[in-house]
């Protein structure tokens, strides 16, 4: 745990107990894949300064691709650490909150960037570390991926580009959405469909289309995206409290909804999110039932996405010792966060949420 820097947090730093009924482990191969993810960070230069690179070293991301894919083929794994680092370089470029980063801005690069995953090359993108490095992704990826598994990476690409899209736009506005908005918008940013790719595709899940893109399935990847969506508004909160307008998060949203404050919108936030979990285990249960060996294998990919967040989130400096407080981030930071088994409210009933009711309707039962 990290003490206060500049300004008190609204919510505090002691988070609540994060309800997930499911085992965190990470990839054996992990020390390896960031020694290497490192060296690619450092060829392409894809930070300016050691303070950029230090900060973008504080996301962990390689910690967290090691957990959310924890087992599979190493050079998988290790291509999605490498996005991940990139990805992580481009989204903080957008939070900087630059006149370069209008929703305008925005929706052009992600023109641009959805077109140049599908066609290496292309030259869409201004030149610099981050597209050459972009450039040596791409062929990466197209080296690696059949071309379903590559559709299904750019589909996933474009979850995450709208979702910063939509965001851009509703901060530019001076606009904080509804819960109902953000429930049903909010997680795009997340790119749950990108991750879960590069985790089937270092796994060997080849899902027939049929099943993968079965209503019961889709809500329950929507489901899992959910969730980590709402454990990183808290594990990130405090990063982003210096924000105006106030960052969209599950809290800010409810506190703004419900005229209350952030710190008496949190409990609600979490009673949410684990009513969530329950419909997810709930739905993985059933879905489990007549799985065959690919399907058997997603499910458990989504598990480890879930759990594997939380862990990766508890221990990254970028979370817990926030650039808005500390001018370095602090190895070794942490929250300390607390895992249980229970939810914290115990009703299996959809919440009064249209955009999410839907996930609720796939239960046989």
């Amino acid at each position: 745990m990290v003490p206060e820097h500049g300004h008190p947090s609204r919510i505090g730093w002691r988070l609540p107990p994060f309800f997930c009924p499911f085992n965190a482990w990470l990839h054996a191969e992990a020390k390896e894949i960031e020694r290497r993810a490192l060296t690619w960070i450092d060829d392409f230069g894809i930070y300016p300064d050691a303070t950029e690179r230090a900060w973008g070293l504080a996301t962990h991301s390689a910690d967290f691709s090691c957990r959310i894919i924890p087992f599979g083929d190493m050079e998988h794994v290790l291509t999605f650490t490498l996005w991940n680092y990139w990805a992580n370089a481009i989204d903080d470029w957008q939070d900087a909150g630059h006149a370069t980063t209008s929703t305008a801005d925005i929706t052009d690069h992600g023109a641009r960037l959805a077109r140049a995953l599908e066609t290496p090359g292309s030259a869409l993108l201004p030149p610099g570390p981050l597209t050459t490095a972009l450039d040596d992704l791409v062929t990466r990826t197209h080296d690696l991926l059949t071309p379903f598994q590559l559709r299904r990476f750019t589909e996933g690409a474009r979850d995450w580009l709208i979702g910063a899209g939509w965001r851009t736009a509703n901060a530019e506005h001076g606009r904080m959405p509804s819960l109902n908005d953000y429930a049903g918008l909010g997680a795009l940013a997340n790119g749950t469909r990108f991750s879960l790719t590069w985790s089937d595709a270092a796994n060997g899940t080849r899902l027939a289309p049929d099943t993968l893109y079965a209503a019961p399935v889709q809500a329950l990847t929507d489901a899992a995206g959910f969730i980590v969506s709402a454990d990183n508004d808290l594990f990130s909160y405090n990063k982003d409290d210096d924000q105006e307008p106030w960052e969209q998060n599950l809290i800010n949203v409810l506190a703004h909804e419900r005229g209350r404050t952030p710190r008496e919108a949190l409990a609600e936030a979490v009673a949410l999110r684990d009513r969530v979990m329950t419909l997810f285990v709930r739905l993985r249960a059933q879905l489990t039932r007549d799985a065959d060996g690919p399907l058997r294998r997603y499910l458990d990919a989504l598990e480890h996405y879930i759990a594997g967040s939380i862990a990766w989130q508890d221990g990254a400096p970028r979370y817990a010792s926030p650039r808005n407080r500390n001018e370095l981030p602090v190895e070794g930071a942490s929250f300390g966060a607390v895992w249980s088994d229970t939810p914290s409210v115990p009703s299996t009933e959809p919440p009064p949420l249209p955009a999410l009711a839907w996930w609720w309707r796939q239960l046989e039962c």
